[in-house]
């Protein structure tokens, strides 16, 4: 089947444009009904976004009409040897930023930090706060509400990993963390963003207090809890404009 086939070309100066260069556009195509004075719309079913850049200059349908269709002077739209055809484009202002990633697998023989809290049974419900420690070039806090914090407060055990380096992250960097949170055999595990202002993340629920002081369970033994956290994968993302 012969078809006619419509596009929007990006052509005037986009040779002269500089590198990287992109232009993202909503557009609808139409083709004018000379017998019943109105216009046949095409535009994407979706509403998707089509990018123009100096890989792709150009967008539209590939099968518009079929050739039969449009030379029948009935439909309208090729009468007396002359038609018409119309665009109306939505140019999408580009926020100019762009992003770079880093991807950084831990080696299991310094992803993990153990950290044992002793006489937990007599702890207050304030929260506790483990000793700095490293992994994966970046400084680490674990931080513990020994009978829960905010909705979870007097219900469950709440355990958090904090990123602890001095004044991280900048704006305009965040760090995705890939990592497992645990007490004894019970493991919760997450996949957060570690970026101003919220510089930490894990679990308010992580441990019913039932469960955790229930000694059949075996979180809590000779009155000591054990906390670890195993830190896999780290995304730095930074920011450009």
């Amino acid at each position: 089947m012969n078809l006619v086939t419509l596009y929007l070309v990006a052509t005037h100066g986009a040779n002269t444009l500089p590198l990287g260069w992109e232009v993202n556009v909503n557009f609808k195509l139409f083709v004018y009904d000379q017998v019943r004075d109105k216009y046949l719309t095409i535009q994407d079913a979706n509403g998707r976004v089509s990018r123009f850049n100096k890989l792709k200059t150009e967008w539209g349908f590939a099968k518009l009409l079929s050739l039969d269709t449009f030379n029948d002077a009935s439909n309208g739209y090729l009468v007396d040897d002359s038609c018409a055809f119309g665009v109306e484009v939505y140019v999408i202002k580009s926020t100019g930023r762009g992003e770079c990633l880093s991807v950084k697998m831990v080696e299991p023989s310094n992803n993990t930090y153990t950290w044992e809290i002793k006489n937990f049974s007599k702890l207050d419900d304030g929260v506790l706060y483990s000793e700095l420690f490293s992994i994966g070039n970046h400084k680490w806090k674990i931080i513990v509400y020994p009978k829960g914090t905010g909705s979870a407060k007097g219900k469950s055990l709440s355990v958090f990993l904090q990123l602890a380096d001095s004044g991280t992250p900048p704006t305009k960097r965040k760090l995705s963390v890939g990592f497992t949170l645990g007490v004894k055999s019970s493991k919760v595990k997450d996949h957060c963003w570690f970026s101003a202002p919220s510089d930490n993340w894990g679990s308010s629920n992580l441990v019913s207090l039932v469960d955790l002081h229930d000694r059949s369970k075996g979180f809590i033994v000779h009155d000591t809890l054990v906390v670890e956290v195993q830190i896999d994968v780290m995304i730095d993302v930074k920011e450009f404009t």
